[in-house]
Formats: C-alpha cells, structure tokens, sequence
C-alpha cells in the first residue's frame, strides 16, 4: 500500500478492522478530523510535540503538509503507519493509521488516535 497524500487524499483502508482514517466512508473505520490549532504552522507543531511525546514512535517522513510516523508494539514489535494530512483549505488535520500486518488489532489504531486527538486538543486550550 502506498503511503502518502493524492489530490487531497491519504491512501484508503483495506477493510480490515485494523485501521482508522479521517477520510474512509466504512463506518467502523472512520474518526473525525481534527481542527487546525491556529495555522498550518501551529498546527503541524502541536502534532510533532504530541508525537515526540509518545513511546516507540519514529517520524519517518515530513512535509510541509504531511507527516509519516511509524509506532513499534512494545512486545513483538509490530509496526504501524500513521500518517497526517493538513488540509489549509479546509483547516481540518486528517488521519490514518493502519497496522502493517494481520487482520484485528483489538482496537490499538482507534485507541492511539484517540489519545493522540485528546492530547492535541489539550494543547490547543
């Protein structure tokens, strides 16, 4: 699965119940975007410090518009995508995050992406 941002987009989910995104029209899948926190500028640093702030996390790829983070599982070490997108037009910060590998992942993506968007509001108070 490609990675990344296309006409506005990050990649679709696959199906499987082992993803979130801002941006999917499955249902179970989908989170709300989070609003921007300030400009762009702000924004985007308001998601860094979020992220420099969680364990076993690596930014792997940085735009002006995007962020790529990869999160490690603390035991066996799986890895997860998880991808920003910051939408100027819309002042809206999508997301995605999606386990590289297996089927379930017992709500781990959500989980993360909540505490990620209740830590981000926080910071924006």
């Amino acid at each position: 699965m490609a990675l990344g941002v296309s006409n506005g987009r990050l990649s679709p989910l696959t199906g499987k119940p082992n993803a979130v995104s801002t941006q999917t029209d499955k249902e179970a899948l989908k989170m709300t975007p989070l609003p921007f926190n300030g400009n762009l500028a702000e924004s985007k640093f308001q998601i860094m410090r979020v992220l420099q702030s969680l364990d076993r996390v690596t930014v792997v790829k940085e735009d002006p518009t995007y962020i790529h983070a990869v999160f490690s599982s603390r035991v066996l070490r799986f890895k997860d995508d998880v991808e920003f997108y910051f939408d100027e037009a819309s002042q809206k910060v999508h997301f995605r995050s999606a386990s590289r590998v297996g089927y379930s992942d017992w709500g781990v993506n959500r989980k993360r992406m909540e505490d990620i968007s209740a830590r981000y509001k926080e910071a924006s108070r």
